[in-house]
């Protein structure tokens, strides 16, 4: 059923180029598309954040180049990884570029497009599930619940110079936003952590670190605004990893459906419950 399904989704063409997302790590979460694309793609440029499980779907033949960035490591240039897109694509190659998560959403696909429509190379956009919705629902933490938030924020912790970006308003963000998702931000915990608070947060206010979200890797700290910095220390994850801060974080020991498949309890009155301090 699933190659008929795929027969009649369109193909990577020669000289053309797919921006896709993998979804935030479970091989389960690529679209159709993505899979598609990986069976069809004579070259994978793929980033550090797509999974080595969803490699694995790749056509054999397909060559993968690794253009992935990661905070103090060497990383290719953005710009370089964009001319390489072009470069493969004007060689008649059927070309995926497959980012962890979505394109559209800090994955900077927007930079490649353009620089593809620059020299005349087209190209598909292939929307994934980003790691600000589905790594927070792996770890039983919905973005919005009814009973807590109509509106969440996601924003970047750090900008292409590695700093966190001087244009946030964290005023706004922390008056106007009862959830906060953020991506990349575990470097500069320390400084988003002291301008929420000037901006007016509860230091008792739930907040969760999800790290290699979607992954048999999968770790969950929960712990409060106030004391993430001492909780994250003792803890000693790394990155990758997302940080949500508000009350939907309390949803978490009724909504942990990874934990109760590993024999966890969950609680029917999740408001009665306390953030729990502890990892997962």
């Amino acid at each position: 059923m699933t190659g008929d399904v795929l027969q009649h989704l369109p193909s990577l063409e020669p000289g053309h180029v797919w921006l896709a997302g993998a979804g935030p790590g479970d091989p389960g979460l690529l679209t159709l598309l993505s899979l598609r694309g990986l069976q069809q793609a004579d070259v994978i440029v793929h980033d550090a954040l797509v999974d080595d499980a969803c490699l694995s779907f790749a056509n054999p033949a397909a060559v993968l180049e690794y253009a992935g960035k990661r905070g103090g490591k060497p990383s290719a240039r953005q710009r370089d990884i964009s001319l390489r897109l072009v470069e493969l694509a004007k060689s008649g190659k059927r070309v995926l570029r497959l980012k962890g998560g979505d394109p559209f959403v800090f994955g900077r696909g927007g930079e490649e497009a353009l620089m593809l429509i620059e020299h005349h190379v087209p190209f598909r956009i292939i929307p994934g599930i980003t790691a600000g919705i589905g790594g927070l629902a792996y770890a039983g933490i919905p973005a919005t619940h009814r009973d807590i938030n109509h509106a969440v924020t996601f924003l970047t912790g750090h900008d292409a110079s590695g700093k966190v970006p001087d244009r946030l308003d964290w005023a706004a963000i922390a008056k106007g936003s009862p959830v906060i998702v953020m991506y990349m931000a575990m470097k500069h915990l320390s400084h988003i952590r002291q301008q929420l608070l000037l901006a007016g947060r509860s230091a008792a206010e739930p907040l969760a670190f999800i790290c290699d979200a979607a992954t048999p890797r999968q770790r969950v700290l929960e712990t409060t605004l106030g004391d993430a910095e001492t909780a994250l220390a003792r803890s000693e994850l790394e990155p990758p990893a997302i940080i949500v801060l508000g009350e939907v974080v309390r949803l978490r020991p009724s909504l942990d459906w990874l934990g109760a498949l590993g024999g966890r309890t969950l609680l029917p009155d999740p408001f009665g419950a306390q953030p729990q301090g502890a990892s997962a």
